[in-house]
């Protein structure tokens, strides 16, 4: 089977723009959490978000013109590919381009433009609204306006599975270099969908955390006083390539992915397996992809929202992974400190699982003061990093429908 390795990595988060910047704010433990301040939140029950501060796309993406041609999801797609080819060496054009494919993906899209858009059409009529209001809002933009800035003429689509669509996205890149369809791939996730619309909705269906005098304090995952997730956005993007590819192009090796699970609980429209069926099937075919020792795994990037039903199900299942070498496995929440990014989360929790492995630590799960009684004897790093050298690690996206998909990195040997 061919090799995979990630040899590029992008991020845009609420704790920090950039590798290094976000590196540094897991590693300090870094709180993204706080009051909506992009639009007037004063009437809604859920007023509080992790936000990206500080924003500027002219920074990373080249054609100036453009950018206001992007939802704000594309812009943060396009700022963290930028980022990612700039570290894999992409712009020095030492690839096939027929070769080289794009997966970013997203759960909603461009959901700021699509509300804008919807309240110009009502204000002032349907001649007002913009030509652009189709292409900037659909799922798929971003990695074709990827594809476009670099000239990838490979297979370029966007996977759409809700909370899991930023991991499916990297899993389906991998298996089009594990079965030769192309050499490098441009993957990951973008969202940014903290908007009145969809605040709203999360809030209606009780997701989402009301803790709007302490958001510091809201995103809690696996503790038992945890209420509800708190809405995130960014983007997270890995350059990932053939061994081949890497060797020959002299690339920096950064991690190497050893397997990929992806499955559906079949069950409920957006409750999880209260077993976390489908969770544990897909760990279970990311670690069996490549026959990688099970002992090897020390680290699980959970899915981990902060929700009631939902860390419970995804512990139940990671348990039945590891079974008796559970002990040897740390489990952090990177959504404890930066919120759910819905379709960028399992994207930005690879990439915090590639930093970490490669700078022998582990970030905190935030706010965990009160383990849930059920989950007491797991290793969650509460509250304060740690030093660990992770020799594998598995990341989890779970999403509504049911899609579930983990996906297994090692350090590269």
């Amino acid at each position: 089977m061919k090799r995979v390795f990630v040899t590029g990595l992008g991020v845009v988060s609420p704790i920090g723009i950039g590798v290094d910047n976000f590196t540094e704010g897991l590693r300090q433990g870094k709180n993204g959490i706080g009051p909506i301040a992009g639009f007037d939140a004063s009437k809604h029950s859920v007023q509080i978000a992790g936000e990206i501060k500080n924003f500027d796309p002219e920074v990373y993406m080249q054609n100036k013109k453009e950018i206001r041609r992007h939802d704000r999801y594309s812009q943060f797609a396009m700022s963290a590919a930028a980022m990612a080819v700039e570290q894999a060496g992409l712009k020095e054009k030492n690839y096939d381009p027929f070769r080289v494919g794009v997966t970013v993906s997203t759960g909603i899209g461009g959901i700021h433009t699509f509300e804008g858009e919807y309240d110009t059409c009502l204000a002032s009529g349907p001649g007002r609204v913009s030509p652009f209001l189709v292409p900037m809002m659909i799922c798929n933009i971003s990695a074709g306006c990827i594809a476009m800035e670099y000239g990838f003429h490979g297979p370029n689509y966007c996977v759409v599975s809700a909370c899991a669509s930023g991991l499916h996205g990297i899993g389906e890149a991998f298996l089009k270099i594990v079965h030769d369809e192309c050499d490098i791939m441009v993957c990951g996730g973008a969202e940014s969908a903290i908007t009145p619309l969809t605040v709203a909705g999360f809030a209606k269906m009780k997701a989402l955390s009301t803790r709007n005098d302490a958001p510091e304090k809201a995103s809690r995952p696996f503790d038992k006083d945890r209420d509800g997730f708190v809405m995130g956005e960014g983007a997270g993007v890995l350059v990932i390539e053939s061994e081949e590819s890497a060797r020959r192009r002299g690339a920096t090796i950064l991690a190497e992915i050893k397997g990929y699970g992806a499955t559906a609980d079949a069950h409920h429209l957006t409750a999880p397996h209260p077993e976390g069926e489908g969770g544990f099937r897909a760990m279970m075919k990311a670690v069996n992809f490549s026959n990688f020792p099970i002992e090897r795994v020390n680290y699980v990037n959970a899915h981990g929202t902060s929700t009631p039903i939902g860390d419970g199900a995804e512990m139940k299942a990671v348990r039945r992974v590891f079974g008796d070498k559970i002990g040897n496995v740390t489990i952090n929440a990177t959504k404890s400190m930066i919120g759910h990014l819905l379709g960028a989360a399992g994207a930005v929790g690879s990439v915090a699982t590639i930093v970490q492995m490669r700078n022998g630590f582990i970030h905190p799960t935030l706010n965990l003061e009160n383990p849930d009684e059920e989950l007491k004897d797991l290793d969650f790093a509460p509250l304060v990093a740690r030093n660990k050298q992770i020799d594998g690690g598995l990341v989890n996206s779970f999403g509504f429908g049911g899609q579930n998909a983990s996906v297994l990195f090692c350090r590269p040997e």
